[in-house]
C-alpha cells in the first residue's frame, strides 16, 4: 500500500473518531490548536519543516461542511474583504524597442505591500482570471522597467493535480505524479499592460523568470522545481511561450475549476512545458514506457552518492530487483550493458550500505512519526557463501572455524503494533575474524566494546535518533534471549530508551533471596491470554493459553560487573500451561522490559508487543529465499554489502505487501499497485479486457500469488511470501507485455 496522504489520512475513521474525541473532551479547544495537533499527529510539514496548518484547517472546515466531523466553535468571524478605496494605479503609456525600457527586473511581491495592492489591481483589471485566489504555494511578482515603472506582473503558484496531455507527455502513472509533483510549479497569471507596446518583451521576461524562479522557490519553501506549466485558453496560440521555447504537449480536458470562456466548465486550453533542469526531466521521465514505482523513489530518491548518475542507477536498480526478486543480477537487469553498469555501481567507492539505505531510513522515520507506538525488532542472521569460496572478505559463521562462510547481518526493523513493517532503521553486515576463534576463555576480560554482542548496543543509536525525531511516537525496542545482556539493558535505560527482552539469565534480585525465575514463579496468576503461535519447521501453526504472571524486580549487576548499577526493570512472566502433546517444548517468555507494567492489561500488550518480533525472521527468510541474497556473485564482501542495502529494501517491500493483503484485504489493490500492472494480470487470467473499476488488494495479491503457483482453494488460507514473490517476477513480464502491445495497437490506457 502507498502511504496515504494527510488529506487521506484525516478521512479515515480512526482520525475522525480521534477529532471528535478531541472536540468533545476539550471545551477549550480552538480550530488552530486543532490543526496543529493534527499536522504533528500525521507528520504534516513543508519541505522547511513547518506545520501545514492552514491547508489542514481548510480541509477539516471542508469535513465539517460534509458533516463528517464537529468543529469547536469559531472564535471571530472570517475577515470580510473591504472595498479598495485606494486609486487606481496609473499605468504608464510605453511604445519602444526593448533596449529603451533599461534594465528589467522581477520583483517579488509580500502581502499587504503597496506592490501587492498594485499587482492585484493590474489582475484584476487586465488578467481573465482575476487577481486570485491563486491555489497553494505561491510567489508573484511586478515587471519592472528601469525607466518606466511597472509594465506587468506575474506569478507562480502550485502544478495542478491531474492533466492528462502533461502527464501523458512525462510518462507519469498516479504513483509517480504523486511522488514527483512537488517539483513542478504552475505560471499561474502573465500580464502585459495593454498600454505597454515593446516586442520581445513577453518572451524576455519568460526568459528571466526561468532563471530565477528556482532559486526563489527554494529559498521560499525549500524545493527545487525542475519544470514550469502554463494554460492558454484554445482560441488563443500561445505565441509569447513557443518564442521563449516553452513546449505545448498537449489540451486539457476541460473540466477545471475556472471556467473563463462561459462554457459551462468545458473551457479547453493548452498546456505548455518547460524544463528548469532538463538533467533532472531525463532522470524522472526519461523512459517515459515504463515509468518506475512511485515507492522506488520514495525509498532510494534523494541519496547523496555525490553523482546524479549513480544516483539515478540507484533507482533503476531498485525497480528491477523488485520486479524480479529472484533473479540474479544479469537476468534482473535485462541486458548485458545493463549489468555492467549495475557491476561497476557496486564497485564504485561512494556507494556504501549507509549511503544506498539513506532516503529509506528517512521514509521509515515519516511513516513512523505517523504512529502513537512503533515495536523496532532487532535480530541477527547468516549469510552463507561457502559455496564461493573466491568471494573476498568472508568468514565463519558458525562455531568451527573451518565450517561455513559468510557474513553476518544484525537488521533492525520497525513494525507497527498489529504487524504492519514500516521499514528498516538500521542494518550491519560483518565477517567474523577467524584469529578470533579458540579464545572463549577470555571473553570476560574484554570490555563489551570487543565483543560481537556489542551488536545489540551499536544499534541503539540509529533507534534512539529515530525515536528523536518521533517525539509523539513511544518507540520499543524488541529483542531475543541473546541480548540479554546486563550492559544493553543498561544503556538502553541510561538513554531513555523503550525496550522488551526475553531474558535467558536467571540473575540475581537486588533486596530479594530468590532469583528471577524462582521468584516470577511465586508471583500470583494474573490472567491468561491467547497467543497466536506461527508454524515451526514440521509444527503446525497454533493457538496457544498462556499464563501471565507479572511484577517489578532490581536486577542486580553480575559478579565481575559489580561497578555497575543496579536496574529496576519490569517483568512479564508467561508460560503455556496445558501444551498439546506433539509440542516437545512449551512456550515459556520471560520479557524484561523499561516500560512498566502496572495491570494485567499492560502486562498482556507487552506480551503481545514481544510476539510481533517473529517479524523480523520473516524478513530476513524473504532476503534469503525470496532475494537470493546469498546466491549474489559479487567478488567480494563490499560489494556485497551494497548490493544487501538494494535487497533488504526490495525484501521489507515484499513483506508489506504480504501483510496488507492479509490484513487490509478490501482496500482497492490502487494503494499498492500501478493501473497496468492490475489491468495486465486481470487481462492475463481472465483473457478478457479489464474491468473499469480495480480489484480489492485481497484479490490482486491473490492474483499475483497464483501467478507463483499459489492453487487458491478454500483450504489454502492466504498467500505466502515466497508464492508472492515468485508471481511478482512473473507480473512485470506480464506488465511489460501489457505496455507494449497497448502501444503497438493504440489501445487506450
Amino acid at each position: 500500500m502507498e502511504p496515504l496522504t494527510p488529506y487521506q489520512q484525516l478521512e479515515t475513521a480512526e482520525c475522525l473518531a480521534w477529532i471528535g474525541s478531541r472536540v468533545s473532551g476539550d471545551a477549550g479547544l480552538t480550530r488552530y490548536r486543532l490543526a496543529r495537533e493534527v499536522c504533528e499527529r500525521f507528520a504534516w510539514r513543508d519541505a522547511r519543516g513547518r506545520l501545514k496548518e492552514m491547508a489542514c484547517r481548510k480541509r477539516l472546515v471542508a469535513l465539517e461542511r460534509r458533516g463528517k466531523i464537529a468543529l469547536p466553535a469559531a472564535r471571530r468571524e472570517p475577515p470580510r474583504r473591504r472595498p479598495d478605496q485606494t486609486p487606481a494605479p496609473v499605468w504608464p503609456e510605453v511604445s519602444c524597442a526593448l533596449g529603451d525600457l533599461g534594465v528589467i527586473t522581477l520583483q517579488p511581491v509580500d502581502r499587504g505591500s503597496v506592490a501587492s495592492a498594485t499587482w492585484h489591481a493590474m489582475m484584476a483589471s487586465h488578467h481573465p482570471l482575476g487577481a486570485g485566489p491563486l491555489c497553494g504555494a505561491q510567489i508573484r511578482y511586478l515587471i519592472v522597467s528601469q525607466r518606466y515603472g511597472v509594465v506587468g506582473g506575474l506569478s507562480v503558484s502550485a502544478a495542478a493535480w491531474r492533466v492528462g496531455a502533461r502527464d501523458q507527455w512525462l510518462g507519469w502513472d498516479d504513483a509517480t505524479r504523486r511522488a514527483e509533483l512537488q517539483g513542478v510549479v504552475c505560471n499561474s497569471r502573465f500580464v502585459i499592460l495593454p498600454s505597454v507596446r515593446v516586442k520581445h518583451l513577453g518572451s524576455h521576461v519568460l526568459g528571466q523568470l526561468a532563471r530565477r524562479v528556482r532559486g526563489d522557490w527554494q529559498h521560499r519553501y525549500g524545493l527545487s522545481p525542475w519544470l514550469m506549466e502554463t494554460y492558454v485558453e484554445a482560441p488563443r496560440s500561445g505565441t509569447v511561450y513557443r518564442a521563449a521555447n516553452w513546449i505545448e504537449v498537449g489540451m486539457t480536458a476541460g473540466r477545471g475549476r475556472q471556467d473563463t470562456a462561459g462554457t459551462g466548465g468545458l473551457a479547453q486550453k493548452r498546456v505548455f512545458l518547460y524544463p528548469l533542469s532538463r538533467p533532472t526531466l531525463k532522470r524522472l521521465c526519461g523512459r517515459r514506457a515504463v515509468p518506475l514505482p512511485g515507492w522506488v523513489r520514495r525509498e532510494f530518491a534523494g541519496a547523496k552518492l555525490g553523482d546524479r548518475r549513480l544516483e539515478e542507477r540507484l533507482l533503476q536498480l531498485g525497480a528491477a530487483f523488485f520486479a524480479q526478486p529472484q533473479a540474479n543480477i544479469p537476468q534482473a537487469c535485462g541486458s548485458p550493458a545493463a549489468a555492467k553498469a549495475a557491476y561497476r555501481f557496486f564497485d564504485h567507492n561512494r556507494v556504501t550500505m549507509d549511503a544506498l539505505l539513506e532516503p529509506h531510513h528517512q521514509a521509515t522515520i515519516d511513516r513512523m512519526r505517523r504512529e502513537s507506538v512503533v515495536l523496532v525488532a532487532q535480530d541477527t542472521s547468516s549469510l552463507n557463501y561457502t559455496m564461493h569460496p573466491e568471494m573476498q572478505g568472508i568468514g565463519p559463521i558458525s562455531n568451527r572455524v573451518k565450517g561455513p562462510q559468510g557474513l553476518l547481518v544484525h537488521s533492525a526493523l520497525a513494525f507497527r503494533p498489529d504487524g504492519l513493517p514500516l521499514g528498516l532503521l538500521d542494518i550491519e553486515c560483518w565477517a567474523r575474524d577467524p584469529s578470533e576463534f579458540g579464545k572463549k576463555k577470555l571473553r570476560h576480560s574484554k570490555p563489551i566494546e570487543a565483543k560481537e554482542s556489542f551488536k545489540w548496543i551499536r544499534a541503539l543509536s540509529p533507534i534512539g535518533a529515530a525515536a528523536g525525531q518521533c517525539r509523539s511516537t513511544r518507540v520499543v525496542t524488541l529483542a531475543d534471549r541473546e541480548s540479554d545482556i546486563f550492559e544493553y539493558l543498561l544503556e538502553a535505560r541510561t538513554k531513555g530508551l523503550d525496550v522488551v527482552v526475553r531474558a535467558k539469565e536467571n540473575r540475581a534480585l537486588d533486596q530479594e533471596v530468590q532469583r528471577l525465575w524462582p521468584h516470577m514463579h511465586l508471583r500470583p496468576r494474573a490472567g491468561t491470554i491467547e497467543l497466536q503461535v506461527p508454524r515451526h519447521g514440521k509444527q503446525p501453526a497454533r493457538t496457544a493459553e498462556m499464563s501471565v504472571h507479572f511484577g517489578e524486580v532490581t536486577l542486580s549487576p553480575p559478579q565481575d560487573k559489580r561497578h555497575l548499577a543496579p536496574i529496576p526493570m519490569w517483568v512479564v512472566f508467561t508460560r503455556e500451561e496445558l501444551p498439546p502433546k506433539e509440542v516437545k517444548e512449551p512456550l515459556e517468555w520471560m520479557l524484561l522490559t523499561t516500560v512498566p507494567v502496572t495491570g494485567l492489561v499492560d502486562a498482556l500488550e507487552r506480551v503481545q508487543w514481544y510476539a510481533r518480533r517473529w517479524g523480523i525472521e520473516v524478513f530476513h527468510r524473504i532476503l534469503k529465499s525470496g532475494c537470493q541474497i546469498e546466491d549474489r556473485q559479487l567478488g567480494t564482501a563490499d560489494r556485497l554489502e551494497a548490493c544487501l542495502a538494494i535487497d533488504a529494501v526490495v525484501a521489507w517491500r515484499i513483506h508489506y505487501l504480504t501483510w496488507l493483503g492479509r490484513a487490509t484485504p478490501d482496500l482497492p489493490c490502487t494503494v499498492a499497485f500501478e493501473e497496468d500492472q492490475w489491468k495486465a494480470v486481470i487481462v492475463f487470467k481472465t483473457r478478457k479486457p479489464p474491468p473499469a473499476q480495480p480489484p480489492s488488494l485481497r484479490q490482486m495479491i491473490r492474483s499475483i500469488a497464483q501467478l507463483g503457483g499459489f492453487l487458491a482453494r478454500k483450504s489454502d488460507g492466504e498467500p505466502g511470501t515466497q508464492t508472492l514473490w515468485r508471481g511478482l517476477q512473473r507480473m512485470d513480464d506480464v506488465t511489460a507485455a501489457f505496455r507494449s502491445f497497448r502501444t503497438a495497437y493504440a489501445m487506450p490506457p
